[in-house]
């Protein structure tokens, strides 16, 4: 069996004396798409924040591609081929759409170039010029997603993407990221809401208190309401 591009072995993270996460490991394999799943609190954040060198990890191993990244620092990681969609958006407010693509293309070159983006998410080509602070949380998620994908990630790293948007427009975002899968983007899934993540991902795991205490099959896991119900809590199942 061949390494898998992203693996993490006994990771833990602290923040000042907190122990944030506790001896995790998990892997993303090359065109996977894996949720990692839990409750707010459980952890998921900081193990993103973790991969990209925001939060160093006080011991543990990331390797990506077979190489040891654990306290690299995020250019340093971004420039590996690892992308980001922070929770929140994140986007440069003032600019304009095509302005924030430039700014994340930055002389990158490959197969997503500023024309592809815009092409694949058509939404945003219609709202080039408009300002980042002026799109609907929607229109910001899929300019966020456009902006990590004009660095040509092999590795894309989404964090909450359906926080605070209307289902219409989840479902939009959701089927982006099974084109982006289908395209063989390898991405690692952060995201509360259990049953629309499973749906889209080949496997899963669930953090809870910064421990993973489910590791599996993503449709068998989602077949199962009862068990996402105890690893999740009734909320997330509904």
């Amino acid at each position: 069996m061949s390494e898998p591009l992203l693996r993490i072995t006994g990771l833990h993270t602290n923040y000042g004396k907190i122990a944030i996460l506790r001896d995790v490991s998990l892997t993303v394999g090359e065109g996977e798409l894996v949720a990692l799943l839990g409750l707010n609190g459980a952890g998921k954040t900081t193990t993103i924040r973790s991969i990209l060198g925001l939060t160093a990890p006080l011991s543990g191993s990331i390797t990506y591609e077979g190489r040891e990244i654990a306290g690299w620092p995020a250019y340093k990681t971004a420039r590996l081929g690892v992308g980001y969609v922070p929770e929140g958006r994140r986007m440069f407010k003032e600019l304009t759409t095509l302005e924030n693509l430039q700014l994340a293309e930055n002389g990158r070159t490959g197969d997503w170039t500023i024309d592809r983006v815009l092409e694949a998410l058509p939404k945003l080509a219609e709202l080039r010029s408009r300002k980042a602070g002026r799109l609907s949380g929607g229109e910001q998620e899929m300019l966020a997603i456009g902006r990590a994908l004009v660095a040509n990630p092999r590795l894309l790293l989404v964090d909450e993407p359906s926080q605070g948007l209307a289902p219409l427009i989840v479902e939009d975002v959701y089927a982006m990221l099974a084109t982006l899968r289908a395209r063989g983007t390898s991405i690692l899934l952060v995201e509360q809401n259990a049953l629309l993540a499973l749906k889209v991902a080949d496997r899963a795991y669930v953090l809870d208190s910064g421990r993973i205490v489910y590791s599996g099959d993503a449709k068998e896991l989602a077949s199962d309401r009862a068990r996402v119900r105890t690893l999740m809590g009734l909320e997330a199942a509904s």
